[in-house]
């Protein structure tokens, strides 16, 4: 197949949950299959992209002058864009220059299908082109936004939420229904997109993980560490750890008053930073080449997400490295594992900590999830396989898209 695989907001470094599964997936299918790959993200000095030319047949960069997020500068960006139909997230990235490239692509290649890449890119794709279109979703976008709304407390930052919250609803309906097929990484966002879209046209794409990368190295523990890992400038990530800080870390303290927390991740905002200076043995790492020393040192990797969608690509590192996860339910939304065996479960801040302490407790119940969970991910959530199933999907609409234009042509 030759394959046109369209992302907003870059590709590499991979260091996010989003760009870990696209990376990890492309590679993967450039190993049988033709990659164009066009993007469109933050202009940058040093563009890591050019790499991708060595496994990619072509790569397609369209740079984009973007606001720091948070800034004052985003702000007026936003509020440039109030009168746009498109969600904010969907509307700053596709601009008109980055769609009249993508068409001036779209003429001149020879593609079987277009991989729309997160719902964010959708804005660039003419959906009527002669041509299946596949919506490789990671989230329940507009889920994500709900969420931000039914827990913010600040009255703008509220009024905002719920604003992107229906407007996302409507661009994802819409965008959806316009693909010929749509990928979801868990079984809950295909439930959930399903109430209003076929069964058949949405495929399940499993979560995977480099189990040759990510392994088990005893002996480099230290005991009563925690470890939470995950983008900070991604706001779930913030709040996580917010809520861990306030309300489940002071319980866990009252039976290890040493217990210490590294929080690994780029770009915390002044709000971490502050909360840091004052919390005792607490660490903020701000971007890390490579999270498996931080993983390594742990104890407990803790996941207290309250906002979300998709899956966790940080709690099957962490279990591939053997190191038992104390999770929410929400954080370990989509991922097949099984609570008490391989991975321990709680959604109020008191079970929370009283799952910690159990395993900080007991170094033998640590070491029996460890070995559960990486034996889980081993076996069964690798990226070649994630790739068969995602290659499958594309080959299967594309073989229905020319036996419908045969049908069409013979009949003329």
């Amino acid at each position: 197949m030759n394959i046109l695989w369209v992302k907003a907001g870059g590709l590499v470094p991979p260091d996010t949950g989003g760009k870990i599964r696209s990376y990890h997936i492309l590679r993967e299918l450039a190993r049988e299959h033709s990659i164009t790959f066009f993007s469109f993200h933050a202009a940058e000095s040093n563009n890591a992209h050019r790499e991708l030319e060595k496994v990619f047949d072509r790569v397609v960069c369209v740079p984009l002058v973007l606001p720091a997020k948070r800034s004052l500068a985003e702000l007026r960006n936003y509020a440039a864009s109030f009168f746009s139909r498109e969600p904010y997230n969907i509307a700053k990235y596709c601009r008109p220059q980055v769609g009249r490239r993508f068409v001036d692509l779209l003429k001149r290649g020879d593609h079987d299908v277009i991989v729309c890449d997160f719902l964010m890119a959708a804005g660039v794709i003419p959906w009527d082109w002669p041509m299946p279109k596949v919506l490789f979703t990671h989230n329940v976008e507009s889920m994500i936004w709900r969420r931000h709304y039914e827990f913010a407390r600040n009255p703008f930052w509220k009024a905002l939420s719920r604003r992107e919250m229906r407007r996302m609803e409507t661009a994802e309906r819409r965008y959806l229904k316009a693909a010929d097929r749509v990928l979801t990484v868990s079984e809950s966002d295909r439930r959930f997109f399903s109430s209003f879209l076929e069964s058949t046209k949405l495929t399940v794409i499993p979560t995977g993980v480099d189990v040759e990368y990510f392994q088990s190295s005893a002996g480099n523990e230290n005991r009563n560490t925690l470890v939470f890992c995950g983008s900070m400038d991604w706001l779930p990530n913030e709040d996580s750890v917010l809520y861990l800080v306030r309300e489940i870390l002071p319980r866990v303290r009252q039976e290890f008053p040493e217990v210490s927390l590294c929080v690994v991740g780029r770009s915390p905002s002044p709000r971490l930073q502050s909360l840091a200076a004052r919390e005792k043995n607490m660490e903020l790492t701000g971007w890390v080449p490579d999270i498996r020393p931080f993983l390594s040192r742990s104890a407990v990797v803790v996941v207290p997400l309250r906002i979300g969608g998709g899956t966790r690509l940080k709690i099957f590192e962490a279990m591939a490295m053997a190191k038992p996860v104390v999770s929410t339910s929400m954080g370990a939304e989509g991922l097949p594992v099984h609570p008490g065996e391989d991975i321990l479960l709680a959604d109020e801040p008191s079970k929370f900590a009283e799952n910690v302490c159990l395993l900080l407790r007991e170094p033998s119940r640590r070491k029996q999830i460890g070995a559960a969970a990486r034996k889980l991910v081993e076996e069964n959530y690798t990226w070649a396989k994630a790739a068969q199933v995602f290659a499958s999907a594309l080959e299967e609409i594309v073989a229905a898209h020319n036996q419908k234009a045969q049908v069409t042509a013979t009949t003329r």
